[in-house]
């Protein structure tokens, strides 16, 4: 047994203070809150197990354990406990997994045998970063938070500073309590910040003081996101949780309101007890709101689970307006999004520019698009949406629009013979405005070579020389956007 060190007077202070603050619940009294079904994670536990602890302090440590680990529910996607006794020679009493329920875990930590000797603390570190850090049979599971929590009396051989440390690099939280006189500086850089809640100072008789307080810190730590909000909207939102009833065993309550709101007003439903989720609507945008999940059963009690959220800002519809489908005399408008609970109607107004008066259509809540018919071909047009909110709101938003040209088609194409290899082609003066002709011919096979030629607008005939015995002429209009029809026809050369 190794001599205790003498306290300082600050740390002797800084217990008295500590212990004078806070009411003298005798040790398990009374059952502790339940924290079922609230986390995921792998807690192991360090335990003091050398002669510089008494047997009666062993005891009270032991019964120390089993109070802070009651609430909590075991099994492969809750948490998962391991004790590793700290002796001359470290012992893993046993890995996480191997007791899946409460009533195994508690026998187990009722049958442990204190080991006695050196307080090893080195050694015992070096078997639980195997454990915390190296997969194996065990050994802490992937992806989850792990947890060391460090029962000591202060007495400790060699120091623990650069183990620890390693431990919390590898992505594990170090708690401490102290029923001793340690060294105060050295077990304020072994813990996971902040130290107020992850360091204690306790007399052994005086270990049920800080019961509620170091779980509380633990479920923090491990505590995953069993109630949570998704898929947020200015007017709803997907509430999910992580089931802990049957339909046979329960059912959800589920209370909603505006956060500071008179709680009169909150929306309240009720889901059997196989659901996970649920979707609000009918929210205020831009609003917080408080949801409260409460799973009801008679078999045990579950405490309530809230989530704070806010909608997003209301994207006033029409946020975009789109032209599609455009022809000489119509074009379509689309518009989104589509809010049919708040907008009372739609205007549509158009008109050619630069100024021509504009026209208004009247379009249904529950529309998101309409045609404009009768408009001028080859126009301009300036195309205004408007949404007319119930709340007496007006949102607007234009966009400018084409009208397609329009090509007519050709018309009497005629070829003449102009002797030997030559033909004179003529055609009618095309409708509209037209750029210009566009003529092609090639001869009697399809895969031959194909000659053009452009013409000016003014150009009604031309003649063509060294054709092939049959050539085929074909004439098109050209317009300012696209050529027009053509026709076309085979002249026959002796």
């Amino acid at each position: 047994m190794m001599p205790r060190s003498p306290p300082a007077r600050a740390l002797l202070a800084w217990v008295c203070a500590s212990l004078c603050l806070r009411p003298a619940t005798p040790q398990g009294a009374g059952a502790p809150e339940t924290v079922a079904g609230c986390c995921e994670g792998d807690l192991l536990f360090l335990v003091d197990s050398s002669g510089s602890v008494t047997s009666y302090e062993y005891s009270r440590i032991l019964s120390f354990l089993g109070d802070l680990l009651a609430p909590f529910s075991l099994g492969p996607d809750e948490v998962q406990v391991g004790v590793l006794q700290v002796g001359t020679s470290p012992r893993l009493e046993f890995g996480f997994g191997r007791h899946q329920s409460q009533a195994a875990l508690q026998e187990a930590l009722r049958a442990l045998q204190q080991l006695q000797g050196d307080t090893n603390t080195g050694a015992a570190l070096a078997l639980a970063r195997e454990r915390l850090l190296q997969p194996g049979p065990g050994g802490a599971r992937p992806g989850v938070p792990k947890v060391l929590v460090w029962l000591t009396d202060g007495v400790m051989t060699g120091s623990v500073l650069q183990p620890m440390a390693g431990l919390r690099q590898g992505g594990v939280a170090v708690l401490a309590v102290s029923t001793g006189y340690g060294n105060l500086q050295e077990l304020q850089k072994v813990v996971t910040p902040p130290e107020e809640r992850h360091l204690h100072f306790v007399d052994i008789d005086s270990l049920g003081i800080i019961t509620a307080d170091l779980r509380d810190a633990i479920v923090e730590l491990i505590r995953v996101q069993r109630f949570r909000v998704r898929e947020v909207t200015s007017r709803g939102a997907l509430l999910q949780w992580h089931p802990v009833l049957t339909k046979d065993t329960g059912h959800y309550e589920i209370e909603v309101g505006p956060v500071g709101g008179p709680p009169d007003r909150n929306r309240r439903l009720t889901h059997s007890g196989d659901t996970t989720s649920a979707h609000l609507t009918g929210l205020q945008p831009d609003t917080w709101y408080t949801a409260t999940l409460t799973p009801e059963s008679n078999e045990l009690f579950y405490r309530p689970r809230s989530v704070t959220f806010t909608t997003l800002p209301e994207e006033l519809s029409p946020a975009q307006v789109l032209i599609s489908d455009s022809s000489a005399h119509s074009l379509r408008v689309s518009w989104g999004p589509l809010q049919p609970d708040s907008v009372q109607e739609y205007l549509i107004q158009f008109g050619a520019l630069p100024a021509d008066r504009a026209q208004t259509v009247t379009v249904s809540r529950l529309q998101n698009s309409t045609v404009l018919h009768g408009l001028q071909p080859d126009t301009s047009y300036l195309v205004t949406v408007s949404a007319r909110y119930q709340s007496g709101q007006e949102r607007a938003m234009s966009v400018k629009a084409c009208t397609q040209e329009v090509l007519p088609a050709l018309s009497d194409l005629q070829l003449t013979p102009a002797g030997g290899d030559s033909v004179r082609v003529s055609w009618r003066e095309g409708k509209g405005v037209v750029q210009g002709y566009w003529l092609s011919w090639t001869g009697e096979s399809p895969s031959g070579p194909k000659t053009s030629r452009y013409l000016p607008p003014d150009s009604l005939s031309t003649l063509l020389t060294g054709l092939p015995p049959i050539t085929r002429v074909c004439v098109s209009p050209v317009y300012r956007t696209a050529r027009g029809e053509g026709l076309c026809c085979t002249a026959h050369l002796d």
